[in-house]
């Protein structure tokens, strides 16, 4: 059976510090993780070796992507881990309670962590494609943690969300088998969002060209969808809608 920790990838946006890759690496290796995605990053010079200091395996194997688009396409729960949070974030959790959530999904579907530049850390534009944000409690005067530091603060809590579910797990495999519910990727995602915005438009909800307000209630869409994902009937069943829509008041 495929370990869920296979399914946590921590994505670092834009990092600019050899070093701090090579702390990340290693702060993810030791908490038994290996899942480590790049986004347009500094070139990776000797320095990252030695920060990663027996996990130059990790840091090897990192998978590097032009665009963030392109390093979540696959994944089924996108999650921001960020200080700062504001009323269009989503759905907020500290760490410790969002964590048991993040377990949970990991067990069937792919999850990718999200981490901000060192210094300027996520653009709200690639938070607006997160259906959850953590925050990691810190103190007021001095708030900002160094990145390798967040990733391993993140992954030590999910490390121990395996322990704190063993009882709850025995008492499931004494049960029936519990039913797998398989969540659908981002791109397939991003199509329904197409087709749900030409459906709103023919319903009149979104007026036509109203773009302030066509914007606001998509990425309400995203949010609201993004905090638990879709399984593939749910998707089928939203494109059928969308579908009967367009037959009905496509042809007036």
């Amino acid at each position: 059976m495929k370990n869920w920790k296979d399914n946590i990838f921590f994505v670092l946006i834009e990092p600019r510090e050899p070093g701090n890759v090579g702390a990340s690496a290693r702060a993810i290796k030791n908490m038994g993780f290996k899942r480590l995605c790049l986004v347009n990053p500094a070139p990776l010079t000797d320095e990252a070796k030695w920060f990663a200091h027996n996990a130059e395996d990790v840091l090897e194997n990192a998978g590097i992507y032009s665009s963030l688009s392109e390093a979540i396409a696959d994944k089924s729960l996108v999650v921001a881990v960020a200080r700062r949070t504001g009323k269009r974030r989503g759905m907020i959790y500290p760490l410790e309670q969002g964590v048991p959530q993040l377990h949970k999904i990991a067990c069937d579907n792919k999850v990718a962590l999200l981490f901000g530049r060192e210094d300027r850390g996520l653009y709200n534009e690639e938070v607006n494609e997160c259906g959850m944000l953590l925050t990691i409690p810190s103190s007021r005067e001095h708030p900002s943690l160094n990145l390798s530091h967040a990733i391993i603060v993140v992954a030590y809590e999910l490390s121990r969300a395996e322990y704190r579910e063993v009882h709850e797990r025995e008492k499931e495999r004494k049960q029936k088998t519990r039913k797998r519910e398989y969540r659908v990727t981002y791109d397939e995602l991003t199509s329904l969002y197409e087709r749900m915005t030409g459906a709103l438009i023919l319903l009149d909800y979104i007026p036509r060209g109203d773009r302030n307000l066509h914007k606001h209630i998509m990425q309400n869409l995203k949010h609201l969808i993004g905090r638990v994902g879709l399984t593939d009937w749910e998707l089928k069943m939203l494109h059928g809608i969308c579908t009967q829509i367009e037959r009905k008041l496509g042809e007036k």
